[in-house]
């Protein structure tokens, strides 16, 4: 019993910590993160990146865009400005806590979306490995299946989670000055009681919906969709393994398409990562009492800025394991050092050369990006 205390005790001292920078970091993760699923979403709608993957990746940064443009007000209010973890009548207004009610609803439909695009991510590229093609018709098919996927997962995930808006209601609380005097009124959210045996049953209920849902569910599928999708990239790759042999370009080949394997497996563990533990989190305060307060409640910041930066942290990885991408980036962003990079190349300077179109022309195996 010491024990649990003295833990709870130390992570609301590590909480309180935390809060006062939590406003600040999440502001710079936010803004980069703004910007860099903005660069995204401009390279990956370009014609030639057109591909059923990539349209489901740029689904997943419009949904990250949305995310990160609603924390942005909320850790500014909230954490810079009223930096504090006492409410009172300015931090707790009627109109503040109005957004911050749309703001937890807004990102817990986000937070769907993105958890369950990356399924369809690692289910549709599965599919493609097992059954490739390079005829132009079944592959222009697949760009519309993907695209009617990812809205669909938007539309599915936002009527889903209509018995979770009803969860989270304000009340109005009288505020005691300094003088003891009662002259203000500030707002709050209503008590959940998780954990307690006078748990409303649909709050209990939604919160279990959610977990399930939104969390354990679509980290099981992206677990086995995952390792069958790295099993099946690895058996393709032994097949063609003689093959690829022949020749230094194709070496290079073998090479691209390894990274870009690693780099749809990082997308899918970061996922998991921070998705998996608060879907176990939210169980455990569903069924233990005072665990929601005593431990959820000050992982909350860590858990948000651990979202956030798996959010903001793609274009890193598309830019450090995608040949094409990088390029295209270059040539829309970067258009005088693409020059000098053309011009370099044709006084027969030694230079990367992007394969990955013909790669996708050639091999079946094409990349992701």
């Amino acid at each position: 019993m010491s024990n649990d205390s003295s833990t709870s005790t130390n992570l609301h001292t590590f909480s309180n910590w935390y809060a006062d920078y939590h406003g600040f970091v999440s502001l710079c993760v936010c803004v980069s993160g703004i910007v860099t699923n903005t660069f995204n979403v401009t390279v990956l709608t370009r014609r030639h990146m057109r591909t059923p993957v990539n349209q489901i990746l740029t689904g997943l940064a419009v949904s990250d865009i949305i995310t990160m443009l609603s924390y942005l007000p909320f850790a500014i209010h909230f954490y810079c400005v009223y930096p504090s973890n006492y409410a009172s009548p300015r931090k707790n207004s009627k109109w503040w806590m109005t957004f911050f009610v749309f703001h937890i609803n807004l990102t817990t439909v986000t937070h769907t979306i993105s958890i369950w695009l990356c399924v369809v991510l690692a289910i549709v590229r599965y599919l493609h490995i097992r059954s490739p093609t390079r005829v132009s018709s079944v592959r222009q098919k697949r760009i519309t299946h993907a695209r009617y996927l990812v809205l669909g997962t938007y539309i599915i995930s936002i009527l889903v989670m209509i018995p979770n808006y009803l969860t989270n209601e304000l009340k109005p609380q009288p505020w005691n000055s300094n003088n003891g005097q009662t002259n203000q009124t500030m707002y709050v959210l209503e008590n959940l009681k998780l954990g307690s045996s006078d748990t409303n049953p649909l709050v209990l209920a939604n919160v279990w919906m959610y977990a399930v849902l939104a969390k354990l569910i679509p980290c099981f599928l992206i677990s086995v969709f995952g390792a069958l999708l790295l099993f099946q990239m690895k058996s393709k790759i032994k097949k063609r393994k003689n093959f690829l042999k022949v020749s230094a370009s194709n070496n290079h080949k073998l090479h691209e398409h390894s990274r870009t394997t690693m780099m749809l497996m990082t997308v899918i563990v970061l996922f998991l990562v921070t998705e998996l533990p608060q879907g176990v989190l939210i169980i455990l305060s569903a069924c233990m009492e005072g665990f929601f307060m005593t431990v959820y409640m000050p992982l909350g910041d860590v858990m948000d800025i651990c979202a956030l930066v798996n959010n903001a942290i793609n274009f890193v990885l598309y830019c450090s394991m995608s040949t094409k991408f990088r390029q295209t980036f270059c040539e829309l962003y970067c258009k005088c050092g693409w020059r000098f990079l053309t011009r370099s190349r044709a006084n027969g300077y030694s230079l990367p050369v992007d394969k990955a179109e013909s790669y996708s022309n050639n091999n079946q195996l094409d990349n992701v990006l």
